[in-house]
């Protein structure tokens, strides 16, 4: 009653609240435009809670609050919070690693250079973080090329009363002309620091507009006959248009925008984020974030969005999302673009976002494979549509050779993994010829029929059948005369295209290619389709064996395994003298047998 009485009092005005438990820890932040309304949501109808939230309540036992000037504010400082307190509900950020960043060290003569470690003190300025390592070597590699500039395993500190008595000595850069040569005062220190600063402008997306001023260099140079130094600003313009025909440029037009991007995958969420400038993306970083209660996606976007800008900055004027997120910020304009340049980013972001979330779900497969099987079986429930986890699937596959030596196969699958002690062969007895049909129904009908009368709790939450809609169907006739037709879910694998069949639905759906769903579904496939053609190849064989001696007259099943046993095969069997096969079967039967073979 105390908790709900300090509730009353929370005011309808902007700010962040922060839950405690009995033990004084913080496990929930939030943030609000009107707190009284935003917190008083969490206690007056308990029924309207979700389960995980419901337990969030359940140990709420104090609630204070902080109020801000704006919705702005209150995004930071919760932002801020959350980093401070880590609480247990609340969205966490996952990354672990630490991206690369360029950094331009604060000396005379700057060095460019990779780092890993961002500090944010000194006189060193950071361009980044960048998700990929290769992208921002190659913006390395293209600032050398440009320019002569001192290499990051200098280490002189380069100074006027150094240069004035030599105190440095110079590398063998100098020589192959790859440095410009600092440290001996071949270049003053303000034509250097135009190059650092064209290398910033770079960083910060005028790659543009610096191609532009050397083009207009270069003129000028050819118009004043200065060819040497014409040619020189050529080299810097077909690099720079080198360097841009590989990047991600969007056009010509001048778009300046943030974009953010978000892939969800249960609790689990993955965003990417793009920095557009004059057209050119010139940032581009990969997150994911894991949520302990339901939270919503505005929700998750609205973090994102805070956690960007802890790192960056002020955001663009212009901001491109997928959906608009659950606040307002000062002087930023949200745009859900559905044309043009600016949707072409955002489905750009998009697909990284899918596969962040697919390399994080490989690399979950080797560290924590449990979880994985259950990602996987999510996905495909939430592919398929089925109201509940399918633990328990199984797969059915024909053989038969030209209508001969018909069988089926049957996998089965749980959690995710084969369960090969469960799978089952089936010789096909009703049907005479190749009736893939007839053959599919007769299996399905003697699988589930005998598991109904022993052991009914065990059918599976998921049937798969290989084949289109001929064998969906004679499998779903079975199961509707058996009464399990609303206990599983049933569909069929067609190998062609890889498309899903389902009961009642006249157009096949297509899973992604690249998602682990379909993979699941190949697996099982091929796993009854490898069992099947296993048992009927030993079938065949025993079948050859059986035509060559079995049907010999006085050759039973005793003198054929000794027979075998003896020579490894029948063509041996045919090559041995008479007298060898004697000492086995007799010299009668080994005349008889001589002579049949």
């Amino acid at each position: 009653m105390e908790l709900r009485e300090s509730i009353k009092l929370f005011p309808h005005a902007p700010g962040v609240y922060r839950y405690y438990d009995a033990e004084g820890t913080v496990i929930y932040v939030g943030k609000a435009k009107d707190l009284h309304n935003r917190v008083a949501q969490y206690f007056v109808d308990s029924s309207r809670l979700t389960r995980k939230t419901a337990l969030l309540v359940s140990k709420i036992v104090r609630a204070e609050y902080t109020i801000v000037d704006s919705e702005a504010d209150a995004l930071l400082l919760e932002n801020n919070l959350i980093k401070q307190y880590k609480p247990k509900y609340n969205i966490l950020l996952k990354d672990s690693k630490t991206y690369p960043w360029i950094c331009v060290s604060g000396e005379n003569f700057p060095r460019v250079f990779l780092t890993r470690r961002l500090e944010t003190a000194g006189k060193n300025r950071y361009f980044g973080p960048y998700s990929s390592v290769h992208h921002a070597r190659a913006l390395l590699e293209l600032f050398f090329s440009l320019y002569p500039l001192r290499g990051v395993e200098c280490k002189y500190k380069i100074n006027s009363e150094g240069l004035l008595h030599r105190k440095y000595r110079p590398c063998l850069k100098l020589q192959t002309r790859s440095c410009a040569g600092c440290c001996v005062g071949k270049v003053s220190q303000e034509e250097y620091g135009r190059w650092i600063e064209s290398v910033a402008r770079i960083l910060q997306g005028a790659g543009g507009e610096l191609l532009r001023e050397y083009k207009a260099a270069m003129a000028q140079r050819a118009a004043e006959l200065d060819f040497e130094g014409a040619q020189s600003y050529k080299q810097r313009v077909d690099l720079l248009q080198s360097h841009y025909a590989k990047s991600v440029i969007v056009n010509s037009s001048p778009i300046d925008a943030d974009v953010f991007s978000m892939v969800f995958d249960g609790n689990e969420a993955f965003g990417n984020f793009l920095r557009v400038r004059s057209g050119c993306i010139i940032q581009s970083l990969n997150l994911s974030f894991h949520s302990r209660i339901e939270e919503s996606r505005e929700d998750v976007l609205s973090f994102f969005i805070a956690e960007i800008e802890s790192k960056f900055g002020r955001l663009s004027k212009e901001v491109l999302v997928p959906f608009l997120p659950d606040v307002e910020l000062d002087g930023v304009k949200f745009i859900m673009p559905s044309r043009g340049d600016k949707l072409s980013l955002l489905q750009l972001g998009q697909r990284n976002a899918a596969q962040a979330r697919f390399d994080a779900l490989k690399q979950s497969e080797h560290s924590d494979p449990d979880l994985f099987r259950q990602r996987v079986l999510t996905e495909l429930q939430q592919a398929l549509g089925m109201k509940v986890l399918p633990e328990h699937i199984e797969c059915f596959d024909n053989s038969n050779l030209q209508g001969t030596q018909a069988v089926a196969a049957c996998v089965v699958f749980r959690g995710g993994k084969p369960a090969k002690k469960d799978y089952r062969h089936f010789l096909i007895k009703t049907v005479v010829g190749a009736n893939d049909f007839a053959s599919m129904k007769e299996i399905v009908n003697r699988r589930y029929a005998r598991m109904l009368n022993e052991n009914p709790e065990d059918l599976p939450q998921l049937i798969v059948v290989d084949g289109g809609k001929g064998q969906l169907s004679s499998a779903w006739e079975v199961l509707c005369e058996l009464g399990i037709e609303d206990k599983v879910t049933l569909i069929g694998l067609a190998e062609r295209l890889e498309e899903v069949v389902r009961v009642g639905d006249p157009n096949p759906l297509f899973l992604d290619r690249n998602s682990q769903a379909l993979k699941l579904l190949q697996h099982l496939r091929d796993e009854a389709h490898r069992f099947g053609i296993t048992h009927h190849r030993n079938r065949r064989s025993k079948a050859q064996i059986r035509s060559a001696l079995r049907e010999i007259k006085g050759v039973g099943e005793k003198m054929e395994q000794r027979l075998l046993l003896r020579f490894g095969s029948v063509p041996r069997i045919a090559t041995a003298s008479e007298e060898e096969i004697a000492e086995i079967a007799g010299a009668k039967l080994a005349a008889i047998i001589k002579s049949s073979l």
